[in-house]
């Protein structure tokens, strides 16, 4: 599809002649790009735990208490940040955001206590990495596609697992060579050398170059900037708590946040050590879940243009509860078949809940829906944090992590049974 191009404003004379791929995938692919630079920030958690216990003495329960304040920051900041890119655009919110994270990262450099941990990485760290959170990819997908919305929230999606592809086995190396000040240096550069793509190459609307969205049957004009985007946040949310399909989606992304951000990615990697494995070859089975992540989104975005969101969601719980069942038996000082197993499941499945999520949103909010699912975004995170901090306190206490993988389990059991009573609200057909 071609896109379609109006004059410029100001201007009496046409643009060129459009060219044949639509602008719309360029911002895609930008986006994709920065997500990926951002990702380094998500991958090191979980690689901190054993070196700063080890280093500083402090208790895993501390540590987990500063990983949760970053994943519930990333998820309170989400929707303001959703409403500030409708005041100020996504290039100025995005930029900030990067520099933020590069800021708190590196001051962990110099800390020599707890609490400095928490204000560098748990309070900087997340907030910047909040207003980077999957609302970001909701705003572009909700402005430049009307169609393949949701192939391309699941490729964005994806970004984040490609990232810690990339990023993951670097980072282990790092940690395990060189300690964790070289890799939370690499944090912070990572996330500065991306700022110079975002704010030269994204556009906030397809307004601004002259072009419709894609798949749009006629040119939008650029709506005017919202003033008071924490008030309008607000608003939104008050609107979506008095329905019950926001209850049901907040409760069941809470649940994968903890069976994700909050146990695997934060504990997978000390609970693989604490029973012999190295953290380079734990680490490397996190990056794996990435690799088969990208394709299990995507495919995810694909079914959801496709097959009723509502069910996506319950079989995709379902599954994961079973394989969390399963995985405390697994783990052992070395890689066996069963575990390649258990990464290949459950990486198909690690955030394929996002695209019909984020298309149940929209059925039901319109075009409140970026800043709806960045309150259900919240809810993920703050799930998240719940896990984080328990996986440590519950480490500390029984000595294991048993617990809280039997635990995860039955939780997204509950899940998968919340998502099948979320009731159906077709929007109204595009004239």
């Amino acid at each position: 599809m071609t896109q379609t191009t109006v004059p410029r404003p100001g201007s009496e004379q046409p643009l060129r002649r459009p060219p044949r791929i639509h602008r719309a995938w360029f911002v895609a692919a930008v986006t994709f790009v920065t997500i990926i630079g951002a990702a380094a920030f998500a991958s090191l958690p979980g690689l901190l735990i054993e070196p700063l216990h080890s280093e500083f003495d402090w208790s895993r329960g501390t540590i987990g208490f500063a990983v949760s304040v970053n994943l519930a920051l990333y998820g309170l900041t989400a929707p303001f940040a959703a409403a500030l890119m409708d005041r100020y655009g996504i290039r100025r919110v995005v930029a900030v955001a990067l520099s933020v994270i590069a800021a708190g990262a590196v001051l962990t450099v110099w800390m020599t206590a707890p609490w400095q941990l928490v204000l560098y990485w748990g309070v900087l760290v997340g907030l910047g990495s909040g207003s980077m959170a999957l609302a970001f990819a909701a705003t572009v997908t909700n402005r430049w596609f009307v169609k393949r919305r949701g192939l391309v929230t699941g490729i964005l999606t994806a970004a984040g697992a490609s990232g810690q592809l990339v990023f993951l086995p670097l980072l282990s190396w790092l940690v395990e060579n060189h300690g964790w000040r070289p890799a939370a240096i690499t944090v912070s550069l990572s996330a500065l050398a991306v700022v110079p793509f975002v704010w030269l190459l994204l556009r906030d609307h397809p307004a601004d170059v002259g072009i419709a969205a894609y798949g749009a049957e006629g040119f939008t004009p650029k709506p005017d900037p919202v003033p008071g985007a924490a008030r309008r946040a607000v608003q939104v949310l008050f609107r979506a708590a008095r329905t019950g399909p926001f209850w049901l989606l907040a409760g069941t992304f809470a649940i994968c946040g903890a069976s994700t951000n909050g146990l695997v990615k934060t504990h997978f990697v000390p609970a693989a050590h604490d029973h012999g494995m190295p953290i380079t070859a734990a680490a490397s089975l996190l990056a794996v879940i990435g690799v088969f992540d990208v394709i299990g989104t995507i495919a995810s975005g694909w079914f959801t243009d496709r097959f009723d969101a509502r069910r996506l969601l319950a079989v995709y719980y379902a599954l994961r509860g079973v394989s969390l069942l399963f995985l405390p038996m697994l783990l052992a000082p070395s890689v066996h078949p069963p575990m390649i197993f258990f990464i290949v499941f459950y990486g198909l499945d690690w955030v394929a809940t996002v695209p019909p999520t984020i298309a149940l949103c929209r059925e039901h909010y319109g075009d409140d829906s970026a800043i709806v699912f960045g309150w259900v975004l919240a809810s993920h995170q703050v799930g998240a944090a719940v896990v984080a901090f328990a996986g440590g306190v519950a480490r500390d206490v029984f000595g294991s992590y048993d617990v809280v993988w039997y635990a995860s389990g039955a939780l997204c059991a509950a899940a998968a049974l919340m998502a099948l009573v979320i009731r159906r609200r077709p929007l109204p057909k595009l004239a």
